[in-house]
């Protein structure tokens, strides 16, 4: 497959194809990819796990937000489950960190024996250190009981950032940058550098120029997105500010074809997608009503890029 997907092969791309790849000149074990653990959203869709995206290059494992069903992702998309290099956070909202707990504790079940390092706004370490608490009879039976568990094997190195250069390790960087998610104080993206490819990741964002400005010449955007034509007002209690909650916290698909027209990712892959009952057809249609005519596919759990 050429670097470079051309309009004609896009559809077959989008419906029957769960990998896309680079065709970077490097063997597959080098070749930096992004894997979509969990495209989901709060609402409990059984086909789409809560937010998480790995990056793996040269065998390396980035883990982007934990959402719900994390750690059965990664051990259905073949990472090891003893955990990731190193975590980051993009918020604090409870779908982007519902399998924050469960990574911790599960992956030292599976043999981690080093601390785990996680990266993220401000309020991560509090939210942590309660989570340890509110788990530390199951610690100290696993621990001290006949599983035998590696005594602080559970630990956790929690680094609360700020934009700029949060990891920079072996030739891999990891910058945040912050974008608008409505009311949170703290919301970061994230951008990738890697030897062979350069990958953005949104976070939970409404439009915004930080993002424009720090996914310049970016291989890949990984954005989430919605659908703006079905968004309207819902019949429950505090419906009638769905509209406006979505237009400050979330970007529109036509809102996204704007950002990567003026971007110009290599690719563009939609994650945490809030649907509100439309097709791939109807949010593909959206990214090109806002200006974007380059590669773009609708993300699915576990899918390669």
């Amino acid at each position: 497959m050429t670097r470079y997907l051309s309009a004609a092969v896009l559809t077959f791309v989008l419906c029957f194809s769960p990998f896309v790849s680079s065709g970077a000149d490097i063997t597959q074990n080098q070749k930096t990819e992004v894997i979509l653990l969990g495209t989901g959203m709060p609402y409990p869709d059984p086909k789409a796990q809560g937010p998480a995206t790995a990056v793996v290059t040269g065998g390396r494992v980035l883990l982007f937000d934990a959402g719900v069903g994390v750690m059965r992702q990664i051990n259905a998309a073949g990472l090891p489950m003893s955990g990731p290099e190193a975590i980051f956070i993009t918020h604090l909202h409870s779908d982007h960190t519902f399998g924050y707990p469960d990574l911790i504790l599960t992956s030292w079940i599976m043999r981690r024996r080093t601390p785990l390092k996680v990266y993220g706004p401000p309020g991560l370490r509090k939210m942590t250190k309660r989570f340890l608490s509110a788990f530390e009879e199951d610690i100290r039976i696993r621990t001290e009981g006949l599983e035998r568990e590696i005594p602080g094997g559970y630990n956790v190195e929690v680094h609360e950032i700020r934009p700029g250069i949060a990891y920079d390790v072996n030739g891999v960087r990891v910058t945040a940058f912050p974008v608008h998610h409505g009311s949170w104080k703290y919301a970061y993206g994230y951008r990738v550098d890697a030897p062979d490819r350069s990958i953005v990741i949104s976070g939970d964002a409404a439009p915004s120029e930080s993002l424009v400005t720090a996914s310049k010449d970016v291989d890949v955007l990984v954005h989430e997105v919605y659908c703006e034509t079905n968004l309207k007002k819902e019949d429950r209690p505090g419906g009638e500010f769905w509209p406006q909650y979505m237009r400050e916290f979330h970007t529109s698909d036509v809102e996204l074809g704007a950002l990567a027209a003026r971007i110009k990712p290599k690719l563009l892959v939609l994650t945490h997608i809030i649907r509100m009952g439309a097709t791939d057809e109807q949010m593909l249609a959206g990214i090109r009503k806002g200006g974007f005519d380059g590669p773009v596919v609708v993300g699915r759990d576990l899918a390669r890029y």
